[in-house]
């Protein structure tokens, strides 16, 4: 006999074990499930075992050479349909149709195959006919047709094989049953089960106990058939045997038997008591509510006073934004790792999450991720080893010794070469920097034209590598030998590990791409400038949240902020702003049309102690809707917009074409007796006649260079604008001067 289970994505090799387990012979994975041969014996079993398996079919038909409609009906009337069914029985037929230039129409194909059925039992049992019942059928056919290939399948099993029947009530999040055993399957936990010793089990968002169940069951090896509530589908067919049947169902009843002297720590948790009693609930039906402690806790509250063991497992499901719509699961994931970290030392952890982005809050690196469907969401089972203090000891004398070595090792002809330069970059700037208080800076800037990158080093702890994206004439191999080569210069000239070493590749970015995440780690640092402090990035995004090019600039806004009012134009994370508070600034307004870098400007301001709401004000907004629908006036405005972008609520923006009509705008917020410094990175930017003949204009971008950007004098333009005033003589008083 042949048999087909079907399965949900990216779980058919665990039902090949199941099947394997039951005794099947020639397993083979397709693309939807998983077919297999065996006795009745071996069908009863693994309908009974499996717990991945949503359905299985027995093949009644199997013809790979059928081209038009009339062809099916004949073929399948020769089917002894009669061994399957009787006028006293009602049945159902369902279809799946793919690749198949001859049916135009699923439905017509089934209404095909039931003339068939209907007229082969009629002419055997004298005009009776059985009758067609949607909702509750004695027998379920299926027909699938692929191309010229039709097989017609009987349901074996019947009602969903992930309905055990323990769960009478939920939660607002639904783990299915089977979903959750494949968590479990593909968790560390399950080794231990293997061995016939569980290992301790937490589940801290237990919800409705999907998870603690299934965990028990398995545990205990309990078949999920033995606690199925409903009969199968094989049990009405004409081929039941009850004494098979009665057989598979006593070897099972033994190895649970067996496995009753196993002792079984399974701890599950929820802030939620309602889900708490739900679980409870469920364990009770299921038979397993005594291997099971329940509990009411906030996982975040967590100490090490709740951890049940120094070594165990958590497997789990937290909530997270698609199913439960009125949670801030972004903070939770935000301190998952943390509490893992500080208190579940020596433990394994699965997380199963349906949103990558969140899952990425974790501050701890997977070992190995699986994609699973629950439902719909694709969601990410994240596996993660949290080690305790002998094994972090131990893995940092693996580091050293791994460094030792790799410094060891005779650099090539190439990375001597960058090593040498970076050596004698480093011995010329850091004199300089050390002398001005600079901590972050710039090392190398394409110095060689074969290493082409950025490399910029924060706080003599992190480096930041931007790789210029290399020409089109330039093989593959032979850019990612260069760049290897100039990690390991900068490794060892730096002395900073290459574990702290961050490398991007900078490209000319456009419209959205400018403003696209490339991860989403949300691991911050923090450095110091001019007498600040401010978070950056290295991952995260394409620039590190602060551009250390504008360092002078930002040096001479607080030495000129004070008592001024403040107004920052495309703020990004508002570095220049917090050189204005700490110059003495009366007021400042910082502008960007990101939410995200106005909550990091925020974050910077917090840092430093400054206030967020007293005199300090973030506004999201697009730079020159602000200034046209706001009247505030300002003795001192930072404009840096980017050379290109784009806007929902605008047209996009370039600032070589547009750049007057925003100067414009600035100038009409600017006192009369105030300063407006514009700057951009349009290496090719020059300053309309028309702003230099309204304005009192000076390019001040050679004194804005710092020594570690000399390299590179077009990084920026950077330009003071004035009102254009004259003296009346009589009074003497400055009289602004209209054009």
């Amino acid at each position: 006999m042949i048999y087909f289970a079907q399965s949900s994505q990216n779980q058919t090799d665990l039902i090949v074990k199941e099947a394997e387990r039951a005794g099947a012979e020639r397993v083979k994975a397709t693309a939807s499930g998983v077919q297999f041969s065996g006795s009745l014996e071996v069908g009863y079993r693994f309908c009974l075992t499996t717990r991945i398996a949503s359905r299985v079919l027995q093949a009644l038909y199997f013809d790979e050479h059928i081209s038009s409609p009339d062809e099916l009906y004949e073929k399948c009337k020769l089917i002894p349909w009669e061994e399957y069914i009787d006028p006293s029985k009602t049945f159902q037929l369902t279809q799946t149709v793919q690749a198949c230039n001859w049916i135009k129409n699923s439905h017509f194909a089934s209404l095909r195959v039931k003339d068939a059925i209907v007229d082969r039992i009629r002419e055997h049992f004298n005009e009776e006919r059985p009758s067609v019942d949607t909702d509750n059928p004695d027998i379920t056919f299926h027909l699938h047709i692929k191309s010229e290939k039709v097989i017609i399948y009987i349901d074996f099993s019947g009602e969903g094989l992930f309905k055990r029947g323990y769960r009478s009530d939920s939660t607002d999040a639904i783990l299915k049953e089977h979903l959750a055993a494949a968590v479990l399957y593909r968790s560390d936990w399950y080794k231990t089960v293997l061995d016939s010793n569980p290992g301790v089990f937490l589940d801290p968002f237990c919800g409705s106990g999907t998870l603690v169940v299934e965990a028990a069951l398995l545990a205990r090896d309990i078949a999920p058939g033995l606690i199925r509530k409903q009969p199968y589908a094989f049990e009405k067919l004409s081929s039941f045997d009850a004494e098979i049947y009665e057989k598979v169902l006593s070897e099972l009843s033994e190895r649970a038997e067996e496995a009753k002297n196993r002792e079984i720590k399974i701890y599950a948790s929820d802030i939620s008591r309602t889900a708490v009693e739900i679980a409870k609930a469920a364990a009770l039906k299921a038979g397993v509510y005594d291997d099971i402690t329940f509990s009411v806790k906030d996982f975040t509250l967590f100490t090490s006073e709740d951890v049940p063991s120094s070594k165990g497992y958590i497997v789990t499901d937290p909530p997270y934004g698609i199913r439960m719509k009125d949670f801030d699961e972004s903070k939770l994931y935000s301190k998952l790792g943390a509490i893992c970290q500080e208190n579940f030392k020596g433990w394994k952890i699965s997380i199963l999450c349906g949103d990558s982005e969140l899952l990425s809050l974790i501050d701890m690196k997977p070992e190995r991720t699986n994609s699973l469907f629950n439902g719909g969401i694709l969601c990410q089972l994240a596996h993660y080893s949290v080690f305790s203090d002998e094994e972090k000891q131990e893995l940092i004398q693996r580091a050293i010794k791994r460094r030792e070595e790799r410094l060891a090792q005779p650099l090539s002809e190439g990375a001597q070469m960058a090593y040498n330069r970076l050596k004698k970059n480093l011995t010329e700037l850091k004199p300089i920097m050390e002398k001005e208080g600079v901590t972050c800076y710039r090392i190398y800037d394409a110095d060689m034209p074969e290493y082409s990158a950025a490399i910029d080093m924060y706080e003599g702890k992190w480096i930041n590598l931007q790789e210029y994206a290399p020409p089109a004439t330039i093989e593959k191999e032979a850019a990612e030998r260069r760049l290897n080569e100039l990690v390991l210069a900068t490794e060892r000239a730096t002395g900073i590990d290459i574990e702290n070493i961050y490398i991007k590749q900078r490209k000319e970015q456009k419209g959205k791409d400018q403003y696209k995440k490339l991860a989403s780690k949300n691991k911050f640092y923090l450095a110091k400038e001019n007498g600040v402090q401010f978070l950056v990035n290295f991952t995260d995004y394409l620039d590190t949240g602060i551009f250390l090019d504008h360092r002078p600039i930002r040096k001479f806004i607080q030495e000129n902020s004070k008592d001024k009012r403040f107004l920052n134009l495309f703020c990004y994370t508002a570095t220049a702003t917090l050189d204005a508070v700490k110059g003495g600034a009366l007021s400042t307004t910082s502008v960007d049309a990101s939410s995200t870098y106005l909550d990091w400007a925020m974050e910077n301001f917090k840092i430093n102690g400054y206030s967020t709401d007293i005199g300090n004000f973030f506004y999201r907004s697009d730079a020159l809707d602000y200034l046209w629908d706001t009247f505030d006036r300002f003795d001192l405005i930072f404009c840096d917009p980017p050379t290109f972008s784009n806007s929902k609520s605008r047209d996009t923006f370039d600032v070589q074409r547009d750049h007057s009509r925003l100067i414009d705008a600035c100038m009409m917020h600017l006192e009369k007796n105030g300063m407006l410094i514009f700057s951009n990175n349009f290496r090719r930017f020059k300053m309309d006649d028309y702003i230099l003949t309204k304005y009192s204009v000076e390019d001040i971008t050679p004194a804005t260079i710092g020594s570690d950007f000399e390299r590179d004098p077009k990084i920026h333009k950077c330009f003071i604008i004035k009102h254009k005033v004259k003296v009346d003589l009589g009074t003497k008083r400055v009289i602004k001067v209209k054009m």
